[in-house]
């Protein structure tokens, strides 16, 4: 079958047009500039949308959440979670490794992708998660908890880490790295209760999980990556002193080459998280628990800098940290509530308020979240509107509207983003060349692929 979009506003690889796309079965056949129409073949029918000056970006990977499956499906499972990241223009997820059991060894792994692909309505992968034992040896990223936030998988041992660095690169696996240090936050969580009781107020997290934890663990694994040579990507930075960090370790005058959509040159890179951006300290007297999260939610001077980090490459990629947990869950303070939010579903919208506010270009926001992710991880074929690649993309135009529980798709049912107004509305979503989301209607007989990597060299 094929598809003809035409009439779009296309935003790719650093430019923004008026134009058209030509899917072709699962994948994009051409990309025009102008009033002109791809060149068509009689062979086959031909579905052509108008689709009238909506947006048509590449669709987004996310490569940090937590579907929770197995072992924690009372709060999220891959169907809803993966049904959410359709509903928001996500095409591609990378899930994390801290699940029950935990993903450490091939066999789990493999099983994990066997679930992934049965259930998951958008493409699939998920780490290999790294203990103080080693790392096994499969065919995806490594997740490292340096400060274990989520289950018993936390390296802790100078040793131990050094042999994961080490191993990484002798086989040319990015490291996604976890970087708090966990001997800090127990000494902050000690003077913490001594302060203010057995369960200090949400107000206290940042002062537990503060800088000092973050930049000790993400300099520590800056020194193991340049030590061995292995390419680090840290996640979820929510310091201005990391972001310090990173200039003085990436070995790069900046790590974007000339114009968008290019690979960075920096062997030592930064996420920021959707819930950094929009969020600082100020609002725990707001939404509390909902937004507590590990790392913790900082300052307005750190989000500052986060936002001009992304904004001219500091920073390379924008994930979500998607992590559900029933409200139940989020009950009491610093001890007492679990850490993390569901985001998956709202990130692009979220986003794009981020450049209607001049935080970032349209065309930064498209690099962050589609082209690097695509880049920095191997993803092939994905990420970019090209001819050849995979036909994922999203359609978004703007739109005025509230969010409200009764749309949040994520089993938890619940969004700190609630309440929020929003000026942009995913409309639809194409996974493959097949039409999965529609104006709210999801087609639940799609169902994703598995994301495949060649590691850059």
């Amino acid at each position: 079958m094929r598809t003809l979009i035409h009439n779009a506003v296309i935003v790719n690889e650093g430019h923004r047009f008026r134009g058209s796309l030509l899917i072709e079965d699962d994948r994009i056949s051409e990309v025009c500039e102008g009033e002109g129409l791809p060149v068509t073949s009689p062979l086959s029918p031909l579905n052509s949308i108008d689709v009238q000056g909506a947006l048509l970006l590449p669709g987004i990977i996310d490569t940090h959440v937590h579907f929770r499956e197995p072992g924690m499906t009372h709060k999220a499972d891959i169907c809803h979670e993966s049904r959410a990241a359709l509903a928001g223009g996500v095409t591609s997820v990378m899930d994390m490794p801290n699940v029950n059991p935990p993903t450490t060894t091939a066999e789990r792994w493999q099983e994990r992708m066997r679930l992934g692909l049965s259930e998951s309505r958008v493409n699939y992968s998920c780490y290999i998660g790294a203990t103080n034992e080693g790392i096994a040896d499969v065919p995806a990223p490594i997740k490292l908890f340096m400060g274990s936030s989520t289950g018993n998988m936390l390296v802790d041992k100078r040793e131990a880490l050094k042999t994961i660095f080490q191993f990484a690169a002798d086989h040319n696996r990015p490291i996604v790295a976890h970087c708090e240090d966990t001997q800090r936050i127990n000494q902050r969580m000690a003077e913490a209760k001594q302060l203010w009781g057995d369960d200090p107020s949400v107000e206290h997290h940042p002062w537990i999980r503060d800088e000092e934890a973050c930049y000790r663990s993400s300099a520590l694994a800056a020194e193991l990556a340049q030590e061995t040579g292995a390419r680090l990507h840290i996640a979820h930075i929510t310091t201005a002193r990391e972001i310090e960090l990173l200039q003085q370790t990436a070995n790069v005058t900046s790590p974007l080459p000339e114009g968008l959509g290019g690979e960075s040159a920096a062997t030592i890179t930064g996420e920021v998280c959707l819930p950094h951006l929009l969020f600082c300290d100020q609002d725990y007297a707001q939404l509390g628990t909902r937004i507590k999260c590990n790392p913790a939610i900082k300052t307005a001077t750190d989000r500052e800098a986060l936002r001009q980090a992304l904004r001219d490459g500091r920073l390379l990629t924008v994930g979500t940290d998607h992590a559900p947990h029933l409200l139940s869950e989020k009950q009491g303070g610093c001890a007492r509530a679990a850490s993390g939010m569901p985001m998956v579903q709202f990130s692009l919208v979220s986003m794009l308020g981020l450049v209607d506010e001049g935080v970032l270009p349209l065309e930064r926001m498209v690099d962050a979240m589609c082209h690097q992710p695509a880049l920095l991880f191997g993803i092939k074929q994905r990420g970019f509107l090209r001819p050849g690649y995979k036909a994922d993309l999203v359609l978004v135009r703007p739109e005025t509207w509230t969010l409200h529980e009764e749309a949040v798709l994520s089993k938890c049912g619940w969004s700190p983003l609630e309440g929020y107004t929003f000026n942009w509305r995913v409309q639809q979503t194409f996974i493959n060349g097949r039409l999965a989301y529609d104006h709210g209607n999801i087609d639940d007989a799609t169902r994703g692929e598995a994301l495949t990597f060649g590691w850059r060299t």
